[in-house]
């Protein structure tokens, strides 16, 4: 699967269950939470969690959710995106023409 691929299967998704129709500010705040989620699964396999009541994690499933919580907040920038109109393949060559632009004398 592409990344548009994938683009457009969350967007499809989204508008079955009726969460497409919301405004990118929403979304933006969807992403502000799946941030939030990704600070605490990096956390937890930085620097661990003592907290009572939570089943010590494996190592195994610390990275299991990281990598959930990464997809999530990549769901939230592909939706954002889209409801800008702005294709998921340019957003990654938008990325590696501006760093390529910005350190090219460094080399």
């Amino acid at each position: 699967m592409t990344i548009n691929d994938h683009q457009q299967w969350l967007v499809d998704f989204y508008q079955q269950r009726h969460w497409y129709q919301y405004s990118p500010f929403v979304h933006l705040n969807f992403l502000t939470e799946e941030t939030g989620e990704v600070a605490r699964a990096i956390r937890a396999i930085e620097i661990g969690r003592d907290h009572p009541g939570e089943r010590q994690a494996t190592s195994a499933e610390r990275q299991a959710n990281l990598k959930e919580e990464l997809s999530d907040a990549l769901d939230q920038i592909l939706v954002i995106s889209s409801l800008y109109n702005i294709d998921a393949q340019d957003l990654l060559a938008a990325s590696e023409r501006k760093l390529t632009h910005r350190f090219e004398n460094q080399k």
